[in-house]
């Protein structure tokens, strides 16, 4: 393991009008990789992943014969996923591991034959590979579950420490964070709202608005039919300051994703002392761990709990309080709501 590991990325991954937590988790590997001083080569690939034209399958297979004889290579799932015939010509001369977030059919709105297509040559390309890694124990079980796969690694993403945040006077500031797409749930989330209209809310959407046009203005439509148009705002993406203002502002965060890789957001951080509320059926934690500051990344991730203890925000400190007011009436009002499974 002297040489450099060779890692293929989505050509995007650093396009300000699409971050995701994918993207920033990728960032984060290299940057790791090379703190510890391994050299890393990047490969960005273009295509449209994963329904990659000829074009993008001939640039990644170009790119790869390009590698060295024995040297390791780290692909995203995205790119790798889709392309078992491009793996299977060079897996017996380069050590391949592939990166999975989220299993390519378990993408939210696709038709059955889409999804089952997906997967079978997702089941192709991961059996190819020398390992596969995924970012959490949730999608690690699915991978192998769907997949037959004997071991699949875990490393989930970790989280920058942030001070806690300016609290509303009633707790009433959600927000949400993730592409506008099927998997992401906003169309979901803003129905729910639309029932408790009656509750003091408001909410934002924060994240990429050009993934799936179609569930963009889908979701637009549901604001503008139910009159939440003062309420609920679609601000686009968001990165640096603007997120982390973004995350500081808010009184709750919300989760709706019908599946998600593990913790939701941009994979880079919780918002300081702001309570999450996830659904059940996803890779976040019910509950995330103190932060070693002090300050609390998620009070508590189930929508009905009580409110985050004394020792457990201030890392066993009794000294150290939320500060947060809970975010309680709104997470168990929203209809469907429940605690983290």
């Amino acid at each position: 393991m002297t040489g450099p590991l060779h890692v293929v990325l989505p050509a995007d991954v650093d396009d300000p009008e699409r971050p995701s937590g994918g993207n920033v988790y990728d960032r984060r590997v290299c940057a790791g990789i090379r703190a510890l001083g391994r050299a890393v080569h990047e490969i960005p690939v273009h295509g449209a992943w994963p329904y990659p034209e000829a074009a993008a399958r001939t640039a990644l297979h170009a790119a790869l014969a390009d590698v060295p004889d024995g040297a390791d290579v780290l692909l995203d799932g995205l790119v790798a996923c889709c392309v078992p015939e491009v793996l299977a010509t060079h897996a017996g001369r380069l050590h391949l591991v592939v990166l999975v977030h989220l299993p390519l059919g378990d993408e939210a709105g696709l038709p059955p034959a889409t999804a089952a297509e997906l997967t079978a040559v997702e089941r192709a390309a991961l059996h190819t590979a020398a390992a596969v890694v995924a970012t959490s124990a949730w999608t690690a079980r699915r991978l192998a579950d769907v997949h037959g796969l004997d071991r699949v690694a875990v490393a989930p993403p970790g989280v920058d420490p942030a001070p806690l945040g300016p609290a509303s006077e009633g707790g009433t500031r959600l927000l949400c964070i993730g592409s506008v797409t099927p998997t992401k749930g906003q169309d979901l989330l803003v129905a729910a709202l639309a029932r408790i209209a009656g509750l003091d809310w408001t909410c934002e959407l924060v994240g990429p608005l050009v993934r799936d046009p179609a569930h963009v203005a889908a979701v637009r439509a549901i604001v503008e039919d139910h009159g939440l148009g003062a309420r609920v705002r679609l601000a686009g993406p968001r990165t640096g300051a603007a997120l982390d203002a973004a995350y500081a502002a808010a009184d709750l965060l919300v989760l709706p994703s019908v599946a998600s890789r593990t913790d939701g957001g941009d994979g880079r951080r919780w918002p300081g002392g702001c309570r999450c509320s996830p659904p059940p059926s996803t890779g976040c934690p019910r509950r995330s761990a103190p932060l070693p500051t002090g300050g609390c990344r998620a009070c508590s991730c189930r929508p009905a709990g009580p409110p985050c203890s004394p020792p457990r925000c201030g890392a066993g400190s009794p000294s150290r309080r939320c500060g947060r007011p809970p975010a309680r009436p709104l997470a168990t009002a929203v209809p469907g709501s429940r605690a983290g499974g």
